[in-house]
């Protein structure tokens, strides 16, 4: 059995469904544990067994965070998975530290991106910097554990950290997507569209792409900029309302709210954009890529995973707003450019990105802890 920990069953839905469905088809049985939520109801409606844990993604209160902990460990010893999956930092840290006292066979730590405590700055970020830090080195301990990573930066990170080894560490570029839902259009005529998708987040480098695009407008460059996703409560780098109702009124940028039709909204842009300050490999960029589009991010570590820099998009500094308006005035001057980036992109999607080759590195790494059982 396979149990799957997840520190929202949104995102189980959004980016690991596929791994867990194919999972099943080869004869695991599958159980997923995450936060109370109606997606919970969704996950029961696919036929994999559900389980509520206690777990504030943003919390800090030391009781609190004890009690989710104890948790973990109750759910292990309840249903003594043979491969513990564990998604995201929290469930890494305490699912992986909960695994070292518990009748668990192996453990698949998937590290998608160190977090915004990695980047936030701060005394408070500090220690809890340091914190996390001792964690992992318990958390990743087990010895029968392989650690799944998006980008290399993050392995290498963490191994210098002493946390693992390298032979414990995988890489696997993302979660994949199914190409066929991904058709490359013909960009649409008149002002060209510039579009950010991820949740709102000053760790995305929201604030970045606002003040590009009112540099912009100032430049005099004609183009529509629009945020495509909400903010996100449990993670401290949130937008506040106070801060979207500024975004309003100032209306450089329209705010677009949350859209599950990704693909159509990307056939409708020109040009994509992600000016995030750290990630582990952002699956916006990837569908970028898969719809045919030219990109511009940040040079940190999985953005510039996740592209082919001047190849399929342009790199910018991270936290430099002008740099970031240079570059997305390049291409929106130059259609032809972003014509074969675009191209590009597709091809590199059609190469690395695929969710058949995540999903059989994924059942690899699943049989070879099962087989040094």
């Amino acid at each position: 059995m396979i149990l799957i920990v997840i520190n929202d069953p949104v995102y189980f839905l959004s980016h690991r469904l596929p791994i867990a469905e194919a999972a099943r088809d080869n004869g695991y049985l599958v159980h997923v544990a995450s936060i109370a939520s109606p997606s919970g109801e969704k996950i029961k409606a696919l036929g994999f067994e559900y389980h509520e844990l206690p777990l504030n993604r943003g919390g800090v209160n030391p009781f609190g965070e004890l009690y989710s902990l104890y948790a973990f460990w109750r759910l292990l010893q309840k249903l003594k998975p043979d491969i513990l999956h564990l998604v995201t930092t929290k469930p890494v840290l305490y699912g992986g530290i909960a695994a070292r006292f518990s009748p668990v066979k192996g453990v698949v730590a998937a590290i998608a991106g160190l977090g915004s405590v990695f980047v936030a700055n701060g005394l408070k970020y500090s220690l809890i910097r340091m914190i996390v830090r001792r964690m992992y080195r318990l958390a990743l301990g087990k010895n029968n554990l392989r650690a799944i990573f998006q980008n290399p930066d993050d392995r290498d990170s963490l191994v210098r950290l002493g946390a693992l080894t390298t032979d414990k560490t995988v890489l696997i570029r993302g979660s994949g997507v199914q190409l066929s839902n991904y058709v490359v259009r013909p960009e649409p005529s008149g002002r060209a569209v510039v579009t950010f998708v991820g949740r709102l987040l000053r760790d995305k480098g929201v604030g970045e792409f606002v003040r590009a695009a009112k540099l912009l407008k100032v430049r005099g460059v004609e183009a529509v900029f629009q945020l495509v996703g909400d903010p996100d409560s449990g993670n401290p780098s949130s937008l506040t309302t106070t801060e979207l109702a500024g975004i309003r009124h100032e209306n450089d940028v329209t705010l677009m709210g949350y859209r599950d039709d990704i693909p159509d909204i990307y056939a409708s842009s020109n040009l994509v954009v992600l000016p995030s300050y750290r990630e582990g490999l952002p699956k916006a960029l990837i569908e970028a890529a898969a719809c045919g589009r030219a990109v511009v991010t940040t040079d940190v570590p999985g953005c510039r995973d996740a592209i082919e820099p001047d190849v399929t998009g342009l790199l910018v500094p991270v936290r430099d707003h002008v740099a970031l308006a240079n570059a997305i005035e390049v291409l929106i001057g130059d259609p032809a450019l972003r014509e074969r980036m675009g191209k590009k992109g597709r091809e590199l999607a059609e190469r690395e990105f695929t969710i058949e080759t995540v999903i059989q590195a994924h059942l690899e790494v699943y049989n070879a802890l099962e087989s040094s059982c």
